[in-house]
């Protein structure tokens, strides 16, 4: 980080990306999780998962079960984590719509992410909307990452143009 980009002081009821740590740290959230795509509700939850690293907002892990039928279909394609191991990518469709790749799972993640088994996380800004307890969530910045801006999180954000060293 440098001087132009300084961690931001959390407020009340705020949390700083800067306390998160690394290797990340997963934990469950009993918050309403909502995704919509096509005009569609396409995920409902309130047994989401939070994984918090540091420089990102909380990427949100649901579980597959609570994705409506077809919502969810296998796309070409993995990448690898140094943390949870080789991700697999998943078509999203709702409402007629289709978006490409705009999420992803670990069938079989490392021992210390077992938890993330048969769990499902999106890129909100392929999404029309995914929302927490309500409030919609704006993306991560520069679309590799795949965390959930809400008012409650600070940064900066590693993702956008610059931030690749941090």
């Amino acid at each position: 980080m440098t001087e132009t980009t300084q961690r931001i002081p959390p407020g009340p009821g705020e949390e700083s990306v800067w306390d998160y740590p690394r290797p990340p740290r997963v934990e469950a959230t009993s918050a309403l999780v909502e995704v919509v795509l096509g005009g569609e509700l396409v995920a409902r939850t309130t047994s989401a998962l939070r994984v918090l690293e540091t420089s990102h907002p909380p990427t949100y892990y649901l579980p597959a079960a609570d994705f409506a039928a077809g919502a969810l279909v296998p796309a070409e394609g993995s990448s690898v984590c140094e943390w949870k191991g080789r991700a697999a990518y998943l078509d999203v469709r709702g409402g007629g719509r289709v978006a490409a790749r705009a999420a992803w799972h670990y069938p079989d993640p490392t021992p210390a992410f077992a938890v993330l088994r048969e769990h499902v996380a999106l890129y909100p800004g392929a999404m029309d909307e995914c929302r927490v307890d309500g409030e919609v969530a704006r993306p991560q910045p520069g679309g590799f990452y795949g965390g959930w801006i809400t008012s409650g999180v600070v940064g900066p954000f590693k993702g956008g143009p610059g931030t690749w060293g941090w």
